[in-house]
């Protein structure tokens, strides 16, 4: 950001002293390397606000003695190959089967903004040697394949089938690969902006495989056109909540006031839920829907999801 600043400052310096010293051509290639810098510096700028596509750089390791994993996952199911972050936390180890939640970006991002901006390993390494967390696997995969295209974790017709990666391709390569809980009691999810959303939705679309899920700023509609109509159906969990049995899940709902978007889906959502679902709301009084917000959220969203999931087991 540093760099494209100066190079901003550097090419308008350039325009200010050489105009009346060169001809039309060399006026035309100022502008141009002007224009260049102002776009190349916008475009890290957004980039690091929003972190949709990754940069070098990401921490492998923790001084708490946990890993962080960056692994590619194979989908027979889906037909999608995606790369995955995966945390083992310290206590980690064969024979003794963790509890798993399944992390989700919003969009436009990646997994990138929950280790960067987000610095989860930090907060789960702490939570974990607190007591406040069991010792739990914690996947970060990556929702689409193309870092524009927003999918909402569902299967958009014609397109990406995420839904299918995220809750059949993950769960079975983790299961193959790692010393983790195959029950649904040990598997959780949650996310933060559309990620909050794919919490919500997958959790209650997949009640046999999630017994919990967090929501920070989520979202009562996926916001996209999925191609088969159910945003406005069965991809809705506005809808679903209203015209569907109620499963028996545990939702955590969290949100910032000032973030009316969220914090009016958010409430609609824990009005219309009845046993056997059961909510817990959680409110932040400001910061609109950011980062800040979301790693307020970070320990006790993930310290209730432990608290709902099912304990490590030899």
């Amino acid at each position: 950001m540093i760099i494209g600043l100066v190079a901003v400052v550097l090419t308008a310096v350039a325009i200010a002293l050489g105009w009346n010293r060169v001809r039309a051509v060399g006026r035309s290639g100022l502008i141009v390397a002007c224009v260049l810098s102002v776009a190349a510096t916008v475009a890290v700028q957004v980039n690091s606000l929003t972190q949709a596509f990754p940069t070098v750089g990401a921490s492998l390791t923790s001084s708490e003695g946990s890993r962080l994993l960056d692994v590619t996952v194979p989908g027979p199911a889906s037909r999608l190959t995606l790369s995955m972050y995966v945390y083992l936390p310290a206590a980690y180890r064969s024979g003794v089967r963790l509890p798993v939640i399944e992390a989700l970006h919003g969009y436009p991002g990646t997994p990138e903004t929950w280790l960067r901006k987000l610095r989860v390993q930090s907060y789960l390494d702490k939570e974990i040697a607190a007591g406040r967390m069991a010792p739990t696997v914690v996947l970060f995969p990556y929702q689409t394949p193309d870092r524009l295209l927003d999918t909402e974790c569902t299967n958009l017709r014609g397109g990406p089938q995420t839904e299918t990666f995220l809750t059949v391709d993950v769960p079975a390569f983790v299961r193959a690969h790692y010393s983790v809980r195959t029950d649904r009691d040990g598997w959780g999810l949650t996310g933060y902006s559309a990620g909050a959303f794919c919490a919500t939705n997958l959790a209650l679309r997949h009640p046999g495989q999630y017994a919990a899920a967090a929501s920070l700023s989520g979202y009562a509609s996926p916001g996209i056109t999925i191609g088969d109509g159910t945003e406005n159906t069965t991809n809705n969990p506005g809808w679903r909540l209203r015209h569907l049995p109620q499963p028996a899940i545990a939702l955590w709902l969290g949100w910032a006031d000032d973030d009316r978007g969220a914090a009016r889906d958010s409430r609609r959502l824990a009005a219309e839920a009845h046993a056997p679902l059961a909510v817990t709301t959680a409110v932040v009084a400001h910061g609109g829907h950011s980062s800040a917000v979301w790693r307020q959220m970070e320990a006790p969203s993930f310290d209730w999801l432990s608290a709902h999931l099912a304990r490590p087991a030899s």
